[in-house]
């Protein structure tokens, strides 16, 4: 009987600091309805992209930048601190024609059109987890990518940007307009280098009143570059689970 009297006693003593306790821990952190903070849907997500990539092509203007791009994304682990993307891009860039055989009067022309494939595997860090905040999930994060370029035919210097490895860093957020469907923006930077050919090193035939050896597009020695090309990108993107 001791012992009914004692479990007894125990149960109802353990019912009294539940009924005490709940609301003190109600009083802690957010009502699940009204929590600033909403799950992101395990599992996959595909983003149609559209941008801008901007910069300078260099020093002599001749890499292709100042251009519209637009492209598909496919992101994994959408709802996790890590996440993996695959994004392709195209761009409709423009660059300088750089003419080492003349003179310097007639040396530039342009700008020309040139379309770029961008290919790249990105690895991105969710600020704030599998969740968002007020529908904002902000992220960092870096990408390494392979550039196709199409020919100039109008540039005979020898020069071709052609395939290039690419790295970008780049700093964003998500906003979620419901849980399957957000907007992603973000903006980057792409570090690529830009390797010169030889006939900028050489002399163009001799101007009236030009000393020797001081007309070549470089006469530093100095053939390549690593140039840095700001890139700015959207996109509209769909949430799927596994």
């Amino acid at each position: 009987m001791r012992g009914r009297h004692l479990s007894a006693i125990a149960a109802l003593g353990l019912l009294a600091f539940s009924l005490l306790a709940t609301p003190v821990l109600g009083q802690v952190g957010h009502e699940p309805s009204s929590s600033p903070y909403r799950d992101i849907y395990k599992g996959y997500s595909v983003t149609a992209i559209g941008g801008y990539i901007a910069g300078d092509g260099g020093r002599f203007g001749i890499g292709p930048h100042d251009g519209p791009i637009y492209g598909i994304r496919f992101d994994i682990r959408t709802a996790s601190t890590i996440q993996l993307g695959l994004q392709v891009t195209q761009g409709d860039l423009q660059r300088l024609i750089v003419d080492p055989f003349v003179e310097l009067a007639n040396r530039v022309s342009g700008p020309v059109d040139q379309r770029v494939t961008f290919v790249e595997a990105d690895l991105q860090f969710n600020l704030t987890g599998g969740k968002t905040w007020h529908r904002l999930a902000p992220f960092v994060g870096a990408a390494v990518g392979l550039t196709f370029a199409s020919e100039t035919s109008a540039d005979t210097s020898g020069y071709e940007f052609g395939n290039k490895i690419y790295f970008s860093p780049h700093a964003g957020v998500r906003i979620f307009l419901t849980q399957r469907l957000h907007l992603r923006g973000e903006a980057r930077v792409a570090f690529w280098k830009m390797n010169y050919p030889d006939s900028f090193t050489r002399e163009p035939p001799l101007e009236p009143g030009v000393p020797p050896n001081s007309n070549a597009v470089i006469r530093n020695g100095n053939v390549s570059e690593w140039t840095l090309e700001p890139w700015f990108q959207g996109g509209l993107g769909y949430s799927f689970t596994f």
